[in-house]
Protein backbone atom coordinates (compact mmCIF):
# COMPACT_ATOMS: atom_id res chain seq x y z
CA UNK A 1 0.00 0.00 0.00
CA UNK A 2 1.03 3.54 -0.72
CA UNK A 3 -0.25 5.14 2.49
CA UNK A 4 -3.59 5.82 4.11
CA UNK A 5 -6.76 7.80 3.51
CA UNK A 6 -8.99 8.88 6.39
CA UNK A 7 -12.70 8.17 6.21
CA UNK A 8 -14.94 10.96 7.47
CA UNK A 9 -15.71 9.08 10.68
CA UNK A 10 -12.05 8.95 11.70
CA UNK A 11 -11.65 12.62 10.87
CA UNK A 12 -14.64 13.33 13.12
CA UNK A 13 -13.10 11.23 15.90
CA UNK A 14 -9.87 13.22 15.54
CA UNK A 15 -11.72 16.54 15.66
CA UNK A 16 -13.61 15.46 18.79
CA UNK A 17 -10.31 14.68 20.51
CA UNK A 18 -10.39 10.86 20.39
CA UNK A 19 -6.96 10.05 21.84
CA UNK A 20 -6.59 6.69 20.07
CA UNK A 21 -7.35 8.06 16.59
CA UNK A 22 -5.22 11.15 17.20
CA UNK A 23 -2.27 9.03 18.34
CA UNK A 24 -2.59 6.72 15.31
CA UNK A 25 -2.69 9.64 12.88
CA UNK A 26 0.10 11.56 14.64
CA UNK A 27 2.41 8.52 14.76
CA UNK A 28 2.12 7.93 11.03
CA UNK A 29 2.40 11.58 10.02
CA UNK A 30 5.40 12.05 12.33
CA UNK A 31 7.02 9.00 10.69
CA UNK A 32 6.46 10.58 7.24
CA UNK A 33 3.88 7.97 6.25
CA UNK A 34 1.44 9.35 3.69
CA UNK A 35 -1.96 10.10 5.28
CA UNK A 36 -4.38 11.81 2.92
CA UNK A 37 -7.93 13.18 3.13
CA UNK A 38 -10.03 12.30 0.10
CA UNK A 39 -12.04 15.15 -1.40
CA UNK A 40 -15.18 13.15 -0.63
CA UNK A 41 -14.40 12.75 3.08
CA UNK A 42 -13.45 16.45 3.09
CA UNK A 43 -16.89 17.33 1.74
CA UNK A 44 -18.72 15.12 4.25
CA UNK A 45 -16.82 16.57 7.21
CA UNK A 46 -16.75 20.20 6.09
CA UNK A 47 -20.47 20.37 5.30
CA UNK A 48 -21.28 18.97 8.74
CA UNK A 49 -19.02 21.41 10.53
CA UNK A 50 -20.28 24.41 8.58
CA UNK A 51 -23.91 23.36 9.11
CA UNK A 52 -23.26 23.07 12.85
CA UNK A 53 -21.32 26.36 12.94
CA UNK A 54 -18.55 24.43 14.73
CA UNK A 55 -15.81 27.07 14.64
CA UNK A 56 -13.37 25.25 16.93
CA UNK A 57 -13.65 22.01 14.99
CA UNK A 58 -13.30 23.89 11.68
CA UNK A 59 -9.98 25.29 12.94
CA UNK A 60 -8.92 21.80 14.01
CA UNK A 61 -9.91 20.48 10.58
CA UNK A 62 -7.75 23.13 8.89
CA UNK A 63 -4.86 22.08 11.15
CA UNK A 64 -5.38 18.42 10.24
CA UNK A 65 -5.36 19.31 6.54
CA UNK A 66 -1.96 20.98 6.95
CA UNK A 67 -0.64 17.63 8.19
CA UNK A 68 -2.77 15.32 6.02
CA UNK A 69 -3.19 16.91 2.61
CA UNK A 70 -6.32 16.89 0.51
CA UNK A 71 -6.18 14.42 -2.37
CA UNK A 72 -7.38 15.00 -5.89
CA UNK A 73 -10.47 13.57 -7.59
CA UNK A 74 -9.31 12.61 -11.06
CA UNK A 75 -11.07 10.94 -13.98
CA UNK A 76 -9.44 7.69 -12.87
CA UNK A 77 -11.17 7.95 -9.48
CA UNK A 78 -14.57 8.37 -11.13
CA UNK A 79 -13.90 5.49 -13.54
CA UNK A 80 -13.03 3.27 -10.57
CA UNK A 81 -16.22 4.42 -8.81
CA UNK A 82 -18.26 3.31 -11.81
CA UNK A 83 -16.52 -0.08 -11.74
CA UNK A 84 -17.22 -0.48 -8.01
CA UNK A 85 -20.87 0.48 -8.45
CA UNK A 86 -21.37 -1.97 -11.33
CA UNK A 87 -19.63 -4.77 -9.41
CA UNK A 88 -21.74 -4.21 -6.29
CA UNK A 89 -24.97 -3.94 -8.29
CA UNK A 90 -24.22 -7.20 -10.11
CA UNK A 91 -24.00 -8.89 -6.70
CA UNK A 92 -27.25 -7.32 -5.50
CA UNK A 93 -25.46 -5.11 -3.00
CA UNK A 94 -26.08 -1.46 -2.44
CA UNK A 95 -23.48 1.01 -1.24
CA UNK A 96 -23.83 4.71 -0.50
CA UNK A 97 -22.51 6.80 -3.39
CA UNK A 98 -20.16 8.75 -1.12
CA UNK A 99 -18.71 5.49 0.21
CA UNK A 100 -18.22 4.28 -3.36
CA UNK A 101 -16.33 7.48 -4.20
CA UNK A 102 -14.16 7.23 -1.06
CA UNK A 103 -13.37 3.59 -1.87
CA UNK A 104 -12.58 4.47 -5.49
CA UNK A 105 -10.21 7.20 -4.34
CA UNK A 106 -8.34 4.71 -2.14
CA UNK A 107 -8.17 2.04 -4.83
CA UNK A 108 -6.98 4.50 -7.48
CA UNK A 109 -4.14 5.80 -5.31
CA UNK A 110 -3.39 2.42 -3.66
CA UNK A 111 -4.27 3.70 -0.19
CA UNK A 112 -5.58 1.82 2.83
CA UNK A 113 -8.92 3.26 3.95
CA UNK A 114 -8.93 4.11 7.66
CA UNK A 115 -12.47 3.63 8.92
CA UNK A 116 -14.39 2.05 11.72
CA UNK A 117 -17.35 1.55 9.36
CA UNK A 118 -15.86 -1.58 7.85
CA UNK A 119 -19.32 -2.99 7.09
CA UNK A 120 -19.90 -0.10 4.68
CA UNK A 121 -16.87 -1.11 2.63
CA UNK A 122 -16.37 -4.86 3.15
CA UNK A 123 -17.98 -5.85 -0.16
CA UNK A 124 -15.69 -3.69 -2.29
CA UNK A 125 -13.20 -6.00 -3.95
CA UNK A 126 -9.54 -5.05 -3.56
CA UNK A 127 -10.11 -2.33 -0.97
CA UNK A 128 -7.82 -2.57 2.05
CA UNK A 129 -9.27 -1.38 5.37
CA UNK A 130 -7.78 -0.40 8.72
CA UNK A 131 -9.55 0.62 11.92
CA UNK A 132 -7.54 3.14 13.97
CA UNK A 133 -10.33 3.76 16.46
CA UNK A 134 -9.55 0.65 18.50
CA UNK A 135 -6.62 0.43 20.92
Amino acid sequence: MNGFSLDSNNISFYLKGNAIVKRNIDQRVDANVKVIVSPFAYYEVKRGLVDANAARQLRSFDELLRRCPLGEATNAVFEEAVNIHVDLKSKGRICDDMDVLIAAFCKTYDLTLVTNNTRHFENIRGLVLADWSAA
